[in-house]
């Protein structure tokens, strides 16, 4: 299941995209648009800031905004920073592989070629996918 932080992200950034070309966007708005803790909120965002998808104006005026067009931002690089691997073992993740404890061989197992297409799937729609996908939806 997609956690609450990475749907709550991808919420952010949608309506962030929403009001680009706009002052920054305050998270206060974000929060009540769409019905986000704003506290939480808050720290998705820094990840988010911290990852360079975002960047922030203090003061009056302030807010986030996008640093990188919504086409150029791949579901598939958000879903990594928010929620981690993109596989569902570890045995089959590109960018966090690790063996399975339980699994002394990995070409025998009855679960691995599965859990490879279903990876090889999911990102396919994530890597085909980007921020300004979202959006026009």
């Amino acid at each position: 299941m997609l956690s609450k932080k990475t749907k709550y992200g991808l919420k952010a950034l949608a309506y962030i995209a929403k009001h680009k070309g706009e002052d920054p966007v305050q998270i206060g708005a974000i929060a009540k648009s769409e019905n986000i803790s704003q506290k939480f909120l808050e720290s998705i965002m820094l990840t988010l800031r911290k990852a360079g998808f975002l960047g922030s104006k203090k003061g009056k005026g302030g807010g986030y905004y996008l640093r990188r067009q919504p086409e150029e931002i791949k579901m598939v690089e958000v879903m990594r920073i928010l929620e981690g691997p993109v596989s569902m073992v570890p045995c089959v993740s590109l960018n966090f592989y690790e063996k399975c404890d339980d699994c002394p061989d990995e070409t025998a197992c009855s679960v691995h070629s599965l859990m490879v297409q279903l990876r090889d799937s999911n990102l396919a729609v994530l890597n085909k996918n980007t921020l300004a996908d979202l959006i026009a939806e």
